[in-house]
């Protein structure tokens, strides 16, 4: 049997501007630590009052004000908004009822119907800010709100104010592969965008989300095959832009990461071309992940080095000095190293890495079509040509990846 609420007249809708205002939260517990932070990104000045507080919001430090003490009617001065947060519905019912008197709204978070104000279950899309109130029921409220920020995001709701779509270029990050792995920042990108350059690498299924309207330039650099110059990519974007474009230039992994992506913030500059930038996911970092293999562990490995291996050891370009990184005890992950994996291998067995290192080869990482390779650095060259291995894929060196597969690697 399902119970209904008491009928109560609806709320009435409003947008706090809480910047510089006084808000009290009377209260330290777990309440309170999801209610601070929103309140804190609205600009304002929280005070919380209560004996105890948790960790993590006594980790705030600084930006908010604690009072480790019981409540007391004067907490109330020259606040605008108050939350009664504790667990003692006494306590919560003092604060309101101070509230009520000094004609400060309050949210009482164990009895909605004791407050003068509600919480609402609150999502954000771009500019657009989304508020469920689903009769003191919360659950249902999150819901509802959930359902309609992905409508937004997926563009089955229009809300066409919700994104900045002023000229310029958005180099965005779109992570290792997987569109889930990619950011809410980078699918508002491309919700914003007039034109999209796009690098194989990106998530290609988050393209055909792209509105029919929207011009989309394949830029791909194919291994042994054609490829875009980068001089060519700073050109198209720029001249998109100029032409009074919002161009989003959508690349895989994070556009500092190996991506030439501070190349194509240079050339925006010298164009002239208002340039931002949206981080993603490094597959550095997230492919072994994924993978379950952790780049760190406890007593094992306390650092961790990237390196980019689209030249080998010795080639006059190459800027890595592979004698240095043999001499590290610690994981090496490598990007863009199959072809080369061979002759890096050699050249960390000469520095003087055990030829009995673990190495994980991680193909196609994040995507339906992952594999994951184990091997040894004297074993690798073989693997490889065994396994069928081809790009794109990280490589993990190091005694993390026996930690992670310790069925593979006897270890004392």
């Amino acid at each position: 049997m399902t119970d209904h609420l008491p009928a109560q007249p609806p709320p009435y809708l409003a947008g706090l501007v809480l910047e510089g205002r006084r808000v009290v939260v009377v209260g330290g517990g777990h309440v309170a630590q999801r209610r601070v932070p929103a309140l804190l990104a609205s600009g304002a000045r929280v005070t919380v009052v209560s004996p105890e507080v948790t960790p993590a919001i006594e980790g705030l430090g600084a930006e908010v004000t604690i009072v480790l003490r019981e409540f007391e009617d004067s907490d109330l001065d020259g606040a605008w908004y108050a939350l009664a947060a504790t667990d003692d519905a006494a306590v919560n019912a003092r604060v309101a009822a101070v509230a009520e008197q000094e004609r400060v709204f309050c949210v009482r978070s164990d009895h909605a119907s004791g407050g003068t104000a509600w919480t609402p279950s609150v999502g954000r899309h771009g500019s657009v800010t989304v508020g469920v109130l689903g009769n003191r029921e919360p659950r249902r409220s999150a819901a509802l709100r959930d359902d309609i920020v992905t409508a937004l995001r997926d563009g089955a709701l229009g809300a066409p104010d919700a994104h900045d779509r002023s000229p310029g270029v958005v180099l965005v990050g779109g992570g290792p592969g997987d569109p889930e792995l990619a950011t809410v920042a980078a699918r508002h990108a491309l919700a914003s965008a007039d034109v999209v350059v796009a690098d194989r690498l990106a998530p290609r299924e988050l393209l055909d989300e792209l509105g029919s309207d929207v011009e989309l330039i394949d830029v791909a650099k194919l291994p042994r095959g054609r490829s875009a110059t980068q001089d060519h990519i700073n050109d198209v974007i720029v001249d998109r832009a100029r032409a009074g474009k919002r161009v989003v230039r959508f690349k895989g992994g994070d556009s500092f990461v190996f991506g030439r992506g501070f190349e194509e913030v240079l050339a925006c500059a010298a164009a002239d071309v208002p340039v931002s930038v949206v981080p993603g996911l490094s597959s550095a970092i997230a492919v072994p992940a994924r993978a379950g293999i952790p780049v760190t562990h406890r007593g094992v490995a306390h650092e961790f080095t990237v390196a980019s291996g689209h030249l080998p050891p010795g080639h006059p370009d190459s800027l890595v000095e592979w004698d240095a990184l043999a001499g590290l005890r610690g994981t090496l992950v490598l990007l863009m190293a199959v072809d080369n994996a061979p002759a890096i291998a050699a050249s960390l067995l000469a520095g003087g890495r055990p030829s009995g290192t673990p190495v994980a080869v991680i193909a196609d990482g994040t995507m339906a079509t992952e594999r994951t390779v184990l091997s040894t650095l004297e074993r690798l060259e073989h693997d490889l040509l065994e396994r069928n291995v081809r790009p794109p894929a990280i490589i993990v060196i190091g005694e993390v990846v026996a930690v992670a597969h310790p069925e593979t690697y006897a270890r004392g």
